[in-house]
């Protein structure tokens, strides 16, 4: 069974095909896609196949990805999951975006912080880590202000828009964070 999540504003729940008209919201907008390793969708048919690439890697346990939701209003404002699960090595990547119209309110943090606990506590991962374009400042602060450390940068590591891009990685360590209640402690301020 899918696991739903909530914090204090959001719910956390499994994407369906009904989700597809957000989804293509937010993946057709060039804001969104610009620091996304892929470009703006540019038919709803996309937003299909990726609801069922995310299902499908569920069902495969090669990742999990949540529509993130506003309690107060109904209908999708981003997406946010684990990639490249691989829970024999208790390892995963984590991604999101949001809608810019909902940008700078806190909704990311909030769902990160959400997904992380979740990866540590009930996933069992040792490490979470993250792939960001250096020029995604918000990003890369976010994720530092969040406790995810700077490992390095792999070089022409993605392809947009015919053009190769370095990125940063970042990872969060269970180990470096320390017991259950310091994870709680740290995700559930």
């Amino acid at each position: 069974m899918f696991p739903q999540l909530e914090t204090e504003r959001l719910i956390l729940r499994e994407l369906t095909q009904a989700d597809a008209a957000d989804v293509f919201a937010c993946f057709s907008n060039a804001q969104v896609t610009r620091y996304y390793g892929q470009e703006p969708f540019e038919s709803i048919e996309q937003a299909v196949k990726l609801i069922g690439l995310f299902a499908s890697n569920y069902e495969n346990k090669r990742g999990i990805r949540w529509g993130i939701e506003r309690k107060e209003v109904p209908g999708l404002i981003g997406t946010i999951g684990f990639n490249a699960l691989v829970l024999p090595h208790r390892r995963a990547e984590i991604g999101y975006e949001l809608h810019p119209q909902h940008w700078r309110s806190g909704y990311a943090s909030e769902a990160i912080r959400c997904v992380a606990a979740h990866g540590f506590d009930t996933l069992g991962l040792a490490r979470i880590g993250a792939v960001v374009f250096p020029e995604n400042e918000a990003s890369n602060t976010l994720l530092k202000k969040l406790g995810f450390q700077h490992e390095g940068v792999l070089r022409d590591y993605m392809v947009q828009g015919g053009r190769s891009y370095s990125t940063n990685v970042y990872s969060l360590l269970r180990d470096r964070i320390g017991s259950l209640s310091s994870i709680l402690a740290l995700f559930h301020p």
